[in-house]
C-alpha cells in the first residue's frame, strides 16, 4: 500500500465522519442565525468552499491546508516593496528568477548554496546558445 493509499483509507475512516457531522451541523444551524453576522457569513463561507474541502477526504494526495503554499510565497509577499525599487526591468526580472530557482530548490530538496555553486561553476562554461535545462534545481544531483 502506498503512502497516498495509506492517507486515503485513513481520511475515510477518520476524516469522513467529522466532515459528514459538520456539514450537517452547519447546514442546520444555516437558518438559525443571522446571514450578516459573523456566524452566519462563516457558515455561508464555510458551506460555499465545502467542495474543495471535501477533495481532501476523496484524495490522499492532498493536505487539508495550503501552509506549504503559503510559506513559500512570504518571500514574495514581503520582497514586494523592494521590487518596487529595482532600478531596471532587468533587475526586476533577475530577481524573480533566482527567487523562482529557491523556491524550486526547496520543492526538490537540493541545497540552494551547493546549487547555486554548482550553477555558477558551470554556467561559464557553456555557450551562450546552449541548452541549460540540465541545471535546473530538479535535475541537480545531490550527491
Amino acid at each position: 500500500m502506498t503512502v497516498i493509499e495509506h492517507a486515503y483509507r485513513l481520511r475515510q475512516v477518520l476524516s469522513r465522519p467529522i466532515s459528514d457531522n459538520l456539514q450537517a451541523w452547519l447546514v442546520k444551524n444555516k437558518g438559525a442565525v443571522m446571514p450578516q453576522s459573523l456566524l452566519g457569513k462563516a457558515i455561508n463561507y464555510a458551506l460555499g468552499q465545502w467542495r474543495y474541502l471535501y477533495r481532501y477526504i476523496d484524495d490522499g494526495r492532498f493536505a487539508i491546508d495550503n501552509n506549504l503554499i503559503e510559506r513559500d510565497i512570504r518571500p514574495f509577499t514581503t520582497g514586494r516593496k523592494a521590487w518596487l525599487f529595482s532600478n531596471s526591468v532587468a533587475g526586476a526580472e533577475a530577481s524573480a528568477v533566482i527567487y523562482s530557482l529557491m523556491l524550486t530548490c526547496r520543492a526538490c530538496d537540493v541545497e540552494s548554496y551547493a546549487y547555486l555553486r554548482h550553477v555558477l561553476t558551470e554556467l561559464p562554461r557553456r555557450q551562450p546558445s546552449d541548452d541549460v535545462t540540465d541545471l535546473l534545481p530538479f535535475n541537480f544531483n545531490k550527491n
